[in-house]
């Protein structure tokens, strides 16, 4: 009963324009809530994804695998891509089969209303904000950005700066 009055007929309308069903949205959603720790990246989030989508490609979202490993990770290991189930967005294409999360009403609007944006990959950073790409070049980029940012921060919180 709550789900349905929460939930408003303009992403009905939205979802029909994008070729989605209400349990595609709520899906997109779900991923969605899991993934984003900023509240105003969700639009941008869930555009990442409805781009993919539209452009055949895989999703690779790494809550999808949390959710199909049973388990929450810290972080999604190459060979945690690998398991089996219909919910690996790394395996399989298009959406997983249903929800991974019970989304918010902030993450439902996101999922019916995507940002206009370009972007097709992004990367988490430790504190949650995520950096987001156009090519899978810039996003190796990023990637290496980050993981060597990473890498600094840790020496300089060592004592004696790691040496």
């Amino acid at each position: 009963d709550r789900f349905e009055q929460t939930w408003k007929p303009e992403w009905t309308e939205r979802g029909r324009a994008m070729a989605m069903t209400r349990h595609a949205l709520l899906t997109m959603a779900s991923i969605v809530e899991t993934e984003a720790r900023v509240p105003e990246e969700r639009p941008i989030i869930s555009a990442v994804y409805h781009n993919r989508l539209r452009k055949g490609m895989l999703l690779q979202a790494d809550p999808t695998v949390q959710y199909a490993l049973g388990r929450h990770v810290e972080r999604v290991l190459f060979k945690d891509l690998e398991v089996k189930s219909p919910y690996n967005t790394y395996r399989n294409p298009g959406l997983p089969p249903g929800p991974i999360a019970s989304p918010g009403v902030p993450s439902m609007d996101a999922a019916a209303n995507p940002a206009n944006v370009p972007w097709l990959y992004f990367v988490a950073h430790p504190d949650g904000h995520h950096e987001f790409r156009r090519t899978f070049e810039e996003h190796t980029r990023a990637v290496q950005e980050m993981r060597r940012a990473a890498r600094e921060a840790n020496r300089a919180a060592r004592p004696n700066g790691g040496r």
